[in-house]
């Protein structure tokens, strides 16, 4: 299950979308504290460090995906979805791991740690796998180094093959809207 999930054609997409920032944030802060508030200044006060421009697109991502519910009427204007509370649970277990492991560093914060904890499975893994089994060097796709390549978690790794086996829908979600977005979405060749 884990290798067919990770080895889909839109996982690398599905992945860099994942990793922005202020979607970590997003989703990260209405797990920790509870669906955000409809009122004024609820949302800005939450993401003071955030430009309007950055949380207006990591809610237009959220929704796309179907992470976050937004409903204009309700006393709490944004909440999770099932797939967004079971998205804070992979984004939990990569930073535990790379906490565990001061990876990248041992300052590194929660947002840093899950953006390369997930670009770590944007790593052919069967292939780099196969190639250090066989004694080849394997060329990591993204720039990292093959210690870091060595380093995948596969409790991380097992976390985001079975969210996506569990919300299929989301590989079917990953189109970006301006060519900003899909800039920002793509993978290191």
């Amino acid at each position: 299950m884990t290798s067919t999930m990770l080895n889909h054609p839109h996982t690398c997409r599905v992945i860099s979308a994942l990793s922005l920032p202020s979607l970590i944030r997003l989703v990260s802060e209405i797990d920790d504290n509870g669906p955000i508030s409809h009122r004024r200044g609820s949302l800005q006060s939450a993401f003071g460090d955030l430009t309007v421009n950055q949380l207006r697109y990591a809610i237009e991502v959220a929704r796309d995906l179907g992470l976050v519910h937004a409903d204009p009427q309700a006393p709490t204007r944004y909440r999770l979805t099932e797939a967004g509370e079971d998205l804070a649970g992979v984004y939990d277990v990569a930073a535990r791991w790379a906490r565990t492991h001061q990876y990248p560093s041992p300052t590194s914060d929660f947002v840093t740690r899950v953006q390369h904890i997930l670009k770590l499975l944007t790593q052919p893994t069967a292939a780099v796998r196969e190639a250090d089994q066989a004694g080849k060097p394997a060329v990591p796709a993204t720039g990292e180094t093959d210690a870091d390549v060595a380093l995948i978690p596969d409790a991380a790794e097992a976390a985001l093959a079975e969210w996506l086996q569990t919300h299929p829908h989301i590989l079917r979600s990953t189109a970006p809207r301006s060519s900003h977005a899909a800039q920002d979405l793509e993978c290191a060749a």
